[in-house]
């Protein structure tokens, strides 16, 4: 790997975004598109959740540049093989493993694999080093297919699972044995006792109403009481009936575990070993549909990991459905519902919300963002959450700005979230600090506690390189500044940063002395505009200057 590409992008998200250069304007579906699993230069430390890698490709749900993370034992067999990242292009006639073995690399056949669940593929390469599949969905080239890793933790948004597929790839293997030892030991030492301490003074991360104890159902409760609850397909944004899978009433029936070297321990475990799904999952099944059964929520979201779909995606998609008819699918007919869209998708609905709103000629019901379905928290209830929708390269996600913390979690400093006072720039500044997070393979609800001037001095201590904060903020912009050029250069504009009209003409659901009024668009557009202003963009979103990647490492 050039140094010079290592240190211009660090590795993670910001390497797969880099690496993609020369693929960015190629199909999702053709077989010269690219994918890039990578990881950071932290990997394999004691670094706070840094065991953490980043998948890059182009979405075929929505035709932007994508990316999505996962934490576990991959991500650290894969550095220990040695490997910043795998480059996956091609397309095999017949289904295939990738099997990395130290610095022995063999393409398997895996017919007998095909068309078997995750978990069961999971069970049989078990023993062959950590693991990420797909399941029944991503053979089938559904846009809405996700991955799923060793743990049975399905992860990715945006189709990457389909991606896989068309590929006929059904697995990664890898197992290394090497050990990335800090350049400067004593010093690493040091900085992760300050990184340590900050995480255990957050009350978000470890408090007693925090992500340690209920894991990130504790967002059910905080977004229900401010009224953000996206409900009925984001017609209302309160539910009542979201208590049952909140955090509280979850916990007597999990435990908490860690990441490799995370203290926090926000990932909780049912009593069977599968994971809790996460909160924008149980949210969409539960809220969006108007369905308050826990076991039936639970269901659906464990029938999505198996057949390898994005369960905020295929959720969101029968929102619309159900509105659509008149009338929301209830728990007992979740199930059948998710795999009837996989097996032989009598509705049409396996092309996710904005194809199935399209082919019914229903564009009002279509609440995504670049075809990518909303997650979890309404805009309506936070403004800075609205723009971080609108602006974010691979479609609708807070994950890139991350503007509840300010909005929700009132950390760093609280922000009033019913105003666009200053959200562009807020949004800016915590695009370029999360991209350069995610390079880093650090997790961003580390940033609820340590910063940028944590983690660069264990940057540098690992690699006997200087990386001060903003050394580190310079090389998250460049991140995402890269990744918006490649998506002006497919035709991305504008037109594509906007919310569904729902948002902008309907109020959400009042009381409880809190106001949920419908967003003011020519508020939205201002901001935007400044947006674009502090990116150095056009009116329009794009680069005035053409020659923006021939200035870049």
């Amino acid at each position: 790997m050039p140094r010079d590409l290592l240190g211009a992008y660090l590795g993670g998200r910001g390497l797969g975004v880099r690496l993609l250069r020369d693929t960015h304007g190629v199909a999702a579906f053709a077989p010269e598109s690219a994918v890039v699993f990578a990881v950071g230069p932290l990997c394999g430390t004691k670094a706070p959740s840094s065991a953490r890698l980043s998948v890059v490709f182009r979405s075929p749900l929505s035709g932007a540049i994508a990316d999505a993370g996962v934490g576990g034992d991959f991500p650290l067999q894969l550095k220990a093989a040695g490997l910043d990242a795998v480059i996956l292009t091609g397309q095999s006639t017949e289904p295939v493993v990738l099997a990395i073995q130290g610095e022995t690399v063999r393409i398997d056949p895996a017919t007998a694999l095909w068309g078997k669940s995750t978990s069961a593929t999971l069970a049989v390469l078990d023993g062959k080093g950590a693991t990420i599949v797909i399941g029944p969905a991503g053979e089938r080239g559904i846009p809405m297919a996700q991955l799923c890793a060793s743990g049975h933790v399905g992860f990715g948004r945006a189709g990457v699972g389909a991606v896989l597929g068309r590929k006929g790839l059904k697995a990664i293997t890898v197992a290394g044995d090497l050990v990335n030892r800090p350049a400067y030991p004593e010093r690493f030492e040091h900085a992760l006792g300050d990184v340590l301490r900050l995480l255990r003074a957050s009350p978000a991360l470890m408090g007693e109403f925090g992500l340690q104890s209920h894991g990130t159902a504790a967002f059910i409760d905080l977004a229900r009481e401010r009224r953000m609850t996206p409900t009925h397909n984001f017609r209302d944004t309160h539910f009542p009936g979201s208590t049952v899978v909140a955090g509280p009433a979850l916990r007597k029936h999990t435990k908490g575990v860690a990441c490799t070297e995370c203290p926090v321990g926000c990932q909780r475990i049912q009593t069977d070993g599968i994971p809790l799904p996460n909160y924008d999952a149980l949210s969409h099944f539960g809220a969006l549909l108007g369905i308050a059964d826990r076991e039936a929520i639970l269901a659906a979201c464990a029938a999505c990991t198996e057949l390898g779909l994005d369960p905020v995606s295929t959720a969101a998609t029968l929102a619309a459905w159900g509105e659509a008819r008149g009338y929301f699918p209830d728990g007992s007919d979740l199930v059948h519902a998710i795999q009837s869209m996989v097996a032989g998708d009598p509705e049409g609905l396996s092309g996710g919300a904005h194809a199935f709103c399209e082919a019914i000629r229903r564009p009002d019901l279509d609440m995504t963002v670049k075809g990518l379905e909303i997650p979890a928290f309404d805009p309506r209830g936070g403004y800075g959450l609205a723009l971080a929708y609108a602006v974010c390269p691979g479609g609708a996600s807070y994950e890139h700005a991350y503007p509840i913390a300010h909005e929700l979690l009132r950390k760093p400093v609280p922000t009033d979230r019913f105003s666009f006072a200053g959200k562009a720039r807020m949004i800016v500044l915590a695009e370029n600090a999360l991209a350069a997070v995610d390079s880093l393979s650090a997790c961003k609800l580390a940033m609820l506690g340590a910063s940028l001037e944590e983690y660069g001095e264990l940057l540098s201590a690992t690699t006997g390189l200087e990386y001060p904060s903003y050394a580190l903020e310079a090389i998250g912009e460049r991140i995402v500044q890269t990744t918006r050029y490649y998506n002006t250069q497919n035709g991305f504009a504008a037109d594509a940063d906007e919310l569904p009209d729902r948002f902008f003409t309907e109020p959400g659901s009042d009381g409880d002395g809190i106001h949920v009024p419908a967003i003011d668009r020519a508020l939205f557009r201002a901001e935007r505009g400044r947006y674009y202003h502090l990116r150095g963009l056009d009116p329009q979103g794009r680069f005035p200057d053409q020659g923006f990647l021939g200035r870049q490492p």
